[in-house]
């Protein structure tokens, strides 16, 4: 009995090139078998793991507060550091991302804030909650209302939606209801809802026949670059607030 000789080459392109740091790359491998009755080809597709960051690349060695075993580098930003191991329960793993990702949010808006309010107005940061109406158009009582009323729903809302995700986007949780769907999670991600209303731009999405469509490898870039931002504008309002127990300014330490 005679049988078909089967040959099989495997190529692999790019060795000296990011595959073999971690990023992701496509092997491909074509498989051609011949025989007396008709001849196949398959292309077999294999995606290289990323491997973990570290926060200290240089050591190896630390167990668990170099490389914590519950951080598996998933997340944007993940280096591995949980010194304290806040992160060993899966559940509050994704609540302390949650707020880290919330709390850098503000901390951005507050650094701009700070610098702009500071620099039409004149009154350090620190000592324009007494003084609104020199930087704004508003009373205290005026100022600390709205944001109770605007801050209170939607920090409400937020909170509802993270225990029940896509709750929030029927009609009856909003105070419009034609606009409803304005609120869905476009991209079915916690924390990055996208959509026409979260992503006007369309940084992270394009808008095909009127709805919405996530670009990922976009959205992932951006929510890396989101979280190293939001780390640094959380360590800036460190520095104010030690600046401002001192009576200094950011803009007084840059001598503007």
């Amino acid at each position: 009995m005679a049988m078909a000789s089967t040959s099989a080459a495997v190529v692999l392109q790019g060795l000296s090139t990011p595959f073999l740091s971690g990023s992701r790359t496509l092997l491909n491998a074509t498989i051609g078998g011949r025989s007396s009755a008709a001849s196949s080809r398959r292309l077999i597709v294999v995606a290289a793991a990323a491997p973990k960051k570290s926060w200290l690349p240089g050591v190896k060695a630390g167990g668990n507060l170099v490389d914590p075993e519950w951080l598996d580098g998933s997340l944007p930003g993940d280096y591995g550091f949980d010194p304290l191991g806040l992160g060993k329960d899966p559940a509050f793993l994704k609540w302390y991302r949650e707020a880290e990702l919330i709390h850098g949010r503000w901390a951005m808006a507050a650094v701009v804030g700070i610098f702009v309010g500071q620099a039409w107005s004149g009154v350090p940061w620190f000592e324009a909650g007494a003084d609104p109406g020199a930087i704004a158009p508003f009373s205290f009582g005026t100022l600390l209302g709205t944001q109770l009323l605007l801050m209170g729903w939607v920090e409400s809302k937020r909170w509802v939606d993270f225990f029940n995700p896509d709750s929030q986007s029927v009609e009856w949780a909003t105070p419009w209801s034609r606009t409803a769907e304005n609120f869905a999670n476009a991209t079915g991600e916690q924390g990055y809802p996208g959509g026409k209303f979260f992503d006007p731009l369309g940084l992270a999405g394009t808008i095909k026949d009127g709805e919405y469509v996530p670009d990922f490898e976009k959205l992932e870039r951006l929510k890396l670059a989101e979280i190293k931002h939001a780390r640094i504008a959380m360590l800036a309002m460190l520095i104010f607030y030690f600046e401002a127990g001192q009576g200094k300014t950011p803009l007084g330490a840059l001598g503007l």
